[in-house]
């Protein structure tokens, strides 16, 4: 498992010019080269949960239907649009048996084939060598989602997504369902957004509520070909305990710590940890003594909670072991606009998109996902906020999207050039623009 343990060479160090997130120019080239060419996920299967299902995926200047085949099995996707007129035919989700263009009566049955032409014989049988069927966008699984790629001759979703699922197979995406998702218009790049969880360094700045209870709060990052991730793997103290940037005393008694890590997470976020895991945590008091050490603490806090989901019917992954986790670390970028943060009981998965051609705006999707007994997940809508003035989403989330509007705004000062990772924690950010310039530009920046 690769992990960053040395500093990096000066000339290692990259920077990010701000062109990648305030030029219009290379917002026409994203929409050239990058989202026609990559695999991206429309949603969750759990959006379209029946045969004839269909949601609406709009990116860009591009918008796709995915449909649940009659099979219920798998899933089809088609390029939203009319052969006859170019008009959009379907919108938002919902259920069908066939699709159907409400300018002109034009039809499409669930496997984009044209089966009504309102009055056909008009064009005297020349339509017959047209091809007036949806055209067909390829599709993939994997952990729960459904991924789209609008090229044709793309590699594989495995081998696009490798080596991610070698790392968060283990926690069974596909076995989560929604807890809560967000849809935000946010007024900043949609790399902005995304890159405000791709890294953990921040959190001492942004989420200073945090230290008296974080544990260790200092990353290191790795990549993995377009993909990169960010984990604690060389952590001196566990959650519960203070941060070592506080210089502050180990509490003798540390179980008090940690049940106040869980319920900051629970009632400031809602992700990555269930309710189900703060209220277990809330029994380490009566399982384990007061002068328990920290790690043995927290290790009960997690027992508890496997524990309650097992008694709940929500099941415990089988292959999630200590080392598993150890492995997969805290954060995983997956190229190119998602990132997720992994628990054996939940997880919290971001999606950024441009929001059309204003290089200023995005779509950002926070998905909160928990294991549930078989019939016990809840029907979640998806709360859309298109002005989020005056909105508060949580305090962890309102923190990170304050971050977000005054760096969009700085950036444009002329006494900014260009960003510069940090090296060690900030990997994610650095692989990503590696990749992303790759594929919009063909070529890295000099």
């Amino acid at each position: 498992m690769a992990t960053v343990s040395d500093k990096p060479r000066t000339q290692d160090v990259i920077r990010v010019s701000r062109d990648n997130y305030l030029s219009a120019e290379f917002v026409q080239l994203e929409k050239q080269n990058l989202w026609p060419k990559v695999w991206q996920v429309a949603c969750r299967a759990e959006q379209i949960p029946n045969p004839g299902d269909y949601i609406v995926f709009d990116v860009a200047d591009e918008s796709i239907i995915v449909v649940r085949d009659k099979n219920g099995e798998s899933f089809s996707a088609f390029f939203n649009v009319c052969p006859h007129r170019g008009r959009q035919i379907m919108e938002g989700c919902g259920h069908a048996v066939n699709f159907r263009c409400q300018y002109h009566n034009w039809t499409f049955d669930l496997e984009g084939k044209n089966v009504v032409v309102q009055d056909k014989e008009d064009w005297n049988g020349t339509l017959d060598c047209e091809n007036i069927d949806l055209h067909r966008v390829k599709t993939g699984t994997w952990g729960g989602f459904v991924w789209i790629n609008m090229d044709p001759e793309s590699e594989s979703l495995e081998e696009y997504l490798s080596p991610v699922p070698d790392y968060l197979d283990p926690f069974e995406y596909e076995n989560m369902r929604f807890r809560w998702a967000l849809e935000l218009h946010l007024p900043c790049n949609w790399k902005v957004a995304l890159e405000a969880f791709m890294e953990g360094y921040h959190v001492a700045a942004t989420h200073t509520q945090l230290l008296p209870v974080q544990g260790e709060d200092y990353t290191q990052s790795a990549s993995h070909g377009k993909h990169a991730h960010f984990g604690y793997w060389q952590a001196t103290q566990a959650a519960g305990t203070p941060s070592p940037r506080l210089k502050r005393e180990t509490p003798a008694d540390t179980r008090p710590g940690v049940i106040e890590f869980f319920r900051q997470m629970e009632e400031d976020f809602a992700a990555i940890f269930t309710d189900r895991d703060f209220e277990a945590a809330k029994k380490i008091m009566d399982e384990v003594p007061a002068d328990a050490d920290p790690m043995t603490v927290f290790g009960m806090a997690i027992e508890l909670g496997r524990r309650a989901a097992e008694e709940e019917g929500c099941g415990y992954p089988p292959n999630l072991t200590p080392e598993a986790m150890f492995k997969a670390g805290t954060d995983w970028h997956v190229f190119p606009n998602c990132v997720t943060l992994p628990y054996f009981d939940g997880a919290v998965w971001y999606r950024a998109r441009p929001d059309g051609d204003n290089p200023d705006k995005c779509i950002f999707n926070i998905w909160s996902l928990k294991r549930y007994g078989p019939g016990k997940e809840p029907k979640v809508e998806t709360e859309v906020h298109e002005d989020i003035t005056g909105k508060s989403f949580g305090l962890i989330v309102d923190q990170d999207i304050a971050n977000m509007k005054l760096v969009q705004k700085g950036m444009k000062s002329r006494a900014f050039s260009y960003a510069r990772p940090n090296p060690v924690q900030e990997e994610e950010i650095t692989n990503f623009h590696r990749t992303l310039e790759q594929y919009v530009l063909g070529q890295r920046r000099p």
